[in-house]
């Protein structure tokens, strides 16, 4: 999502298939969930607080400049709300920038814009605090420092609050070389995404949270693609989380002892991935696993002590013979039941991109493989459509997964006899969140 102007939102806040996948079994049937679904009336409210270009920003001094005020940059799309437990009525807000461009100033790739708001509870309505943060900065609006912490960041798309307010954005588009992140290839007129392509030492700019990291050596572009902690109160980065690994990382939620995350990998393949820490709220120490559908033990470890395995998580899920989804957005956990659920964003024509991954033993969901054989071929086929994307369910309690509520219509099936899809639907689904009332999700 890319947006110039800034609206916030105001709430009153598997079956079992068989494993040789180029055959296919004519009673595999997902499991959906299909039944009328309610919404009450919306207690939505908007209010524009915050303009990427037209408000300044205060930052710190970087690349040799000094401290002072900027434009701030654009393409608005995670909003995160941390409360201020001494103040009920105030919050810091954080949000992400997902663009990839050179600026002296707040530095180069991406970036966060973080602030505080207080609202009225006569009125509803939100006003910006003035601030002064602990480096000196002044003002209502502050960039958050990647550049002289953890190094740029990048096409911060989605993110993650979790339960005690902490806030990480996740970078996503891939980057394959640094060529990706100076000359940017979403862009025809040579946009200059990050200047100096240097190689990056963990650790040169702050400690990293991962003393077996730290003096290591990386090229520039494997700097990207993490999920990032920050500190929305000081507006700074905290970590690169090195050890949930390097992936297109759109969004993620956390559980709510916090020590389990569930991550999702805008990608085709994108695999569904975790983290439990040993200990609740120390995210530096833990397993990263990713699922596979069709194992005894659903999720398979993959070590994330291995700085090269983590470099390279999509290929080590791969050889994990991990399921195969088409591009996984955001996360969010139910809290009255722990359910978690996230959305498929779907991709016309997804084969060519599978095909790689599925002949090195990479598994095809079993909704996929369903579908393709309503389409009377295979998930690896060019012919193969997934246009509309869906909701998927997982349930830890059983650690199985289903799709919740599919998208479509797809108008490839009008013909085939009892069609799942309904004539009221989804398109690409994309962000997720649950808003509770009366005690109902």
């Amino acid at each position: 999502m890319k947006k110039t102007l800034f609206t916030l939102i105001l709430a009153t806040l598997m079956v079992v298939i068989s494993k040789a996948q180029s055959v296919f079994d004519l009673n595999i049937q997902p499991n959906y969930d299909l039944k009328t679904i309610l919404f009450p009336p919306s207690p939505l409210k908007t209010q524009v607080i915050f303009i990427g270009g037209v408000d300044s920003v205060a930052a710190t001094a970087t690349y040799g400049n000094k401290a002072g005020k900027t434009l701030a940059k654009q393409w608005h799309d995670f909003i995160g709300v941390t409360p201020d437990t001494k103040n009920p009525n105030e919050f810091w807000l954080s949000v992400n920038h997902e663009m990839i461009q050179a600026n002296p100033m707040i530095g180069d790739g991406g970036g966060m814009t973080v602030f505080k708001v207080k609202r009225d509870a006569k009125t509803d309505t939100l006003s910006v605090l003035n601030q002064k943060l602990k480096d000196g900065r002044e003002g209502k609006f502050f960039n958050v420092d990647f550049a002289n912490t953890v190094g740029e960041t990048g096409m911060n798309c989605g993110g993650m609050v979790a339960p005690d307010g902490r806030i990480w954005t996740g970078e996503e588009w891939y980057r394959l070389s640094n060529k990706d992140i100076y000359i940017d290839p979403f862009y025809t007129n040579g946009t200059v995404g990050v200047k100096d392509t240097a190689d990056f030492v963990i650790g040169s700019k702050s400690p990293s949270g991962f003393p077996e990291f730290d003096g290591k050596k990386i090229k520039k572009y494997q700097n990207f693609n993490y999920m990032v902690e920050i500190d929305p109160k000081e507006a700074k980065a905290i970590r690169k989380q090195y050890n949930w690994g390097r992936q297109e990382f759109e969004g993620a939620a956390m559980s709510n002892d916090m020590k389990t995350v569930y991550f999702g990998v805008d990608a085709t393949p994108g695999f569904f991935s975790k983290f439990v820490a040993d200990k609740a709220g120390d995210f530096t120490k833990g397993k990263t696993y990713v699922y596979k559908y069709d194992a005894d033990q659903k999720w398979i470890e993959v070590d994330n002590t291995n700085l090269d395995k983590m470099l390279s998580f999509s290929a080590e899920a791969i050889k994990s013979k991990a399921s195969m989804h088409n591009r996984i957005e955001w996360v969010a956990i139910n809290k009255l039941d722990g359910k978690v659920y996230f959305t498929e964003t779907g991709r016309d024509k997804p084969g060519s991109a599978w095909r790689s991954a599925s002949g090195k033993g990479a598994v095809h969901s079993p909704h996929h493989i369903f579908r393709a054989y309503q389409q009377g071929t295979h998930p690896d086929s060019s012919k193969y459509a997934d246009y509309y994307g869906r909701v998927m369910c997982y349930d830890p309690s059983t650690e199985s997964m289903k799709v919740h509520i599919e998208g479509g219509p797809d108008f490839a099936l009008d013909k085939v006899p009892d069609n799942i899809y309904p004539s009221k639907h989804l398109s690409n689904p994309d962000g997720l969140s649950f808003m509770y009332q009366d005690n109902k999700a």
